[in-house]
C-alpha cells in the first residue's frame, strides 16, 4: 500500500471512529426509544466503517486504542462533545452530508462503495429530524440554530484537500432553509485535526475508548 493511500484510510478511519464514539454515547438517552435504537445503529455504522479503513491501513486494535491523542487524524468536528440532542442531530446532518460527497467521490473503492448506502440513511434521518426541531416549537428552533451556529465554523476542516464543499452546500443548504434555520456567515475556521491537533475533548473520550484495551493488553474474549 503506498503511503498516501494508507493516510487517507486512516484519516477516514479516525473520523468514522471518534463520530462512532460519540454517537454511542446516546444510547440509552435519546429523546424516544425508536431514537435511541436509530442513533445506537448509525453509530455501529460508522463504527464498520472506521473498522475496514482502519485495517487497510494496519492493525485495527493497534490503531484504535494504542495511539494518543496528537497521533490521530480525525476532523475536529466529531470529537467535540455532544451537547443537547440538537446538536447531535446538526453534526450528524453536517457529517454524513461531508461522507455522502465524499464516497460517492470514491466511486469504485470497496470501501466507499459498501458504505455509500448507510450513509445515505444517515443524511435522510438527520435531515428529518432537522426539519422537526427547526420548524418546531420556539425552544426546538433556538436548540437548533444554536447549534447550527457552533458547529458551522468546524466544517471547513472537512474540505481541506478537496473540492468537495460546494456540493456539500448544495446538500446541507436547502435543509436549513426549509427548517427555518439560518446558515452561519464563513468566518473563524479551526484546523488541525489532520495533523494530529485536537481540543481537549479528545483526550477524555479516548481516555475512556482505551481504557479496557489498555488494562488488559493482550487479553482475548
Amino acid at each position: 500500500m503506498n503511503a498516501e493511500l494508507a493516510t487517507a484510510d486512516l484519516n477516514l478511519g479516525d473520523d468514522a471512529l471518534i463520530a462512532a464514539q460519540r454517537l454511542a454515547e446516546w444510547t440509552s438517552r435519546a429523546p424516544e426509544l425508536e431514537e435511541d435504537v436509530a442513533l445506537a445503529n448509525i453509530a455501529l455504522d460508522l463504527l464498520g466503517q472506521a473498522r475496514m479503513f482502519l485495517s487497510r491501513a494496519g492493525d485495527e486494535d493497534e490503531l484504535a486504542f494504542l495511539r494518543t491523542d496528537r497521533q490521530f487524524t480525525n476532523v475536529q468536528l466529531v470529537e467535540l462533545p455532544n451537547g443537547d440532542f440538537a446538536h447531535a442531530i446538526v453534526r450528524l446532518l453536517f457529517f454524513s452530508a461531508y461522507q455522502r460527497e465524499l464516497y460517492t467521490a470514491m466511486a469504485g473503492d470497496e470501501i466507499a462503495d459498501k458504505a455509500i448506502k448507510e450513509v445515505d440513511y444517515h443524511v435522510d434521518h438527520a435531515r428529518l429530524w432537522t426539519l422537526r426541531l427547526g420548524d418546531g416549537t420556539d425552544e426546538s428552533h433556538a436548540r437548533a440554530q444554536a447549534a447550527v451556529d457552533e458547529l458551522w465554523p468546524y466544517t471547513h476542516e472537512l474540505f481541506e484537500g478537496n473540492d468537495l464543499r460546494a456540493g456539500w452546500l448544495a446538500a446541507v443548504e436547502p435543509v436549513l432553509a426549509e427548517a427555518t434555520l439560518t446558515r452561519p456567515e464563513d468566518g473563524w475556521a479551526p484546523t488541525g485535526g489532520r495533523q494530529g491537533l485536537h481540543t481537549t475533548h479528545l483526550s477524555y473520550l479516548l481516555a475512556e475508548m482505551q481504557v479496557l484495551h489498555r488494562a488488559h493488553p493482550g487479553a482475548t474474549w
